[in-house]
């Protein structure tokens, strides 16, 4: 026969839930259930001490078990508000040791023969020496804070003249100087004429408990601050950043008049997360001698500090190239400012210059993925002149290539990531697979879709970029 509840009457035990959180507040509640059945189950009468006792620890199981219940229940749920919380206290010292019997002690005051009886742990609990004697209802407020005295009156008062139960929380100072927080409950005992005869209680240090809330508290504002924190960071780094990329991701011809000139697009890849704002970049820029600057890029990292690199490079680079410098000692420029950086950084970049012209391509690279050339439905792998990454190495040399380009090529440009778990050769084998697709498009952003209908979609752990250009006819 299933074992019914007391809290749950008519349901049997449920099957244990696969989820271990869930599993331990099925556990909680069943546990809650147990002890509640077996309190019903005990009986009372008000000149019992020892079952008034049983109640209280019973009553006090009750409230601890139902507490674990919902600390249970908030793993499952996110951290709330620190606005929503009440104010977290001063922060508290170490704690001393606390009672070795379990931090639960009782008490009764004879009201007609004025005599007291103290558990030993209601002595450990306030620090007092056992062979004393016990302090009556008048002497009880000198071991309370003066702050906390008013509290203790009200809830000693309503007990002996209302009948009203006492429960409530206060503060006292040990001889030793120690403070602890305690739980007081407990009831009057009424004699054969209901009149207050005597005034029994129970003393429960929670002071453990109240540091644990403390602790519990601080935390919950320490990881939403840093929550907010994180998340305005990540909103500097995504503005940053949109206000750096170029506002086209296509269609756009440079030079914007003239014979030779390229059909444009871009596209930047999010990391799947959509928290990790990296230093991608891709940049066009029609020269004052109409030449046309291409470069895409990469700063290693995450985050504003990298978004702002990133900036600051791409707009060294722009105003290098604007004065005629061209690419190989371009990149020696740029490497010098990385290295020479308060903030030490990494680097790639291809840098492309094209002069519409002559349709020729001046190139140079550093520590990046080589440009791959489309011509007549096939594609390859531009040879990479020698470069190192910006930062790793000062006074660094950069080689630059020409390449002679021709109506209807198409260059593609990329960033580390853009073919998801692939990089080098394996990555350039995916991207030259998409030659036939190239060949058929009419333009240079229906190429960049082709790009990401094949790559958009995949889980990738960084962003990246992709930038196309076509050797307009």
């Amino acid at each position: 026969m299933p074992h019914v509840f007391a809290d749950r009457p008519g349901h049997a035990t449920d099957p244990a839930p696969r989820d271990p959180v869930a599993s331990l507040i099925t556990q909680a509640r069943r546990l809650r259930g147990e002890v509640d059945a077996v309190r019903r189950g005990t009986p009372r009468t008000d000149g019992d001490a020892r079952g008034r006792w049983q109640h209280a620890l019973y009553d006090l199981a009750l409230h601890h078990l139902s507490d674990l219940d919902e600390h249970l229940a908030q793993l499952n749920e996110e951290p709330p508000d620190p606005a929503d919380l009440p104010e977290a206290a001063p922060f508290a010292p170490p704690l001393a040791p606390g009672p070795r019997h379990g931090g639960v002690g009782s008490a009764e005051w004879n009201l007609l023969t004025d005599e007291a009886h103290w558990s030993a742990a209601w002595y450990e609990i306030v620090g007092l020496d056992p062979s004393t004697p016990p302090l009556t209802l008048d002497e009880l407020p000198s071991l309370v804070r003066p702050e906390d005295h008013p509290l203790l009156t009200t809830m000693v008062t309503g007990c002996l003249i209302d009948g009203r139960p006492l429960d409530g929380e206060f503060r006292i100072r040990r001889p030793d100087g120690t403070e602890r927080t305690v739980h007081m409950t407990g009831e009057p005992v009424l004699d054969a004429d209901g009149s207050t005869a005597a005034m029994w209680a129970v003393l429960h240090d929670v002071t453990e408990r109240r540091h644990s809330e403390r602790a519990l508290h601080e935390s919950h504002a320490s990881f939403r601050h840093a929550h907010h924190v994180e998340r305005a960071a990540h909103q500097v780094a995504v503005d940053l950043q949109e206000a750096v990329l170029p506002p086209w991701g296509g269609p756009l011809r440079l030079p914007h008049r003239g014979p030779g000139a390229l059909d444009l697009a871009a596209h930047y890849l999010p990391s799947a997360t959509g928290t990790l704002v990296g230093g991608d970049w891709y940049d066009a820029l029609e020269l004052p001698d109409s030449d046309v600057l291409l470069s895409i890029g990469d700063l290693t990292g995450h985050g504003v500090p990298v978004t702002s690199g990133m900036a600051l490079l791409l707009g060294a680079l722009r105003a290098t190239a604007v004065s005629g410098t061209a690419p190989g000692p371009l990149l020696g420029v740029l490497n010098h400012l990385l290295d020479a950086s308060v903030q030490p950084a990494l680097g790639s970049t291809a840098v492309c210059r094209y002069r519409p012209a002559s349709r020729t391509l001046t190139w140079a690279q550093a520590g990046h993925p080589a440009p791959l050339l489309f011509r007549d439905g096939t594609g390859r792998v531009l040879p990479p002149p020698g470069g190192v990454l910006l930062g790793a190495s000062s006074g660094a040399r950069y080689g630059q290539s020409e390449v002679p380009l021709h109506a209807g090529d198409l260059l593609l440009l990329h960033t580390d990531g853009l073919v998801p778990r692939r990089t080098g050769p394996a990555a350039h084998r995916r991207l030259l697979a998409l030659a036939p697709r190239f060949a058929a498009a009419r333009s240079a952003q229906e190429c960049v879709r082709a790009v990401i209908e094949e790559f958009g979609d995949w889980e990738r752990e960084d962003d990246a970029c992709v930038l196309v250009a076509r050797v307009v006819d």
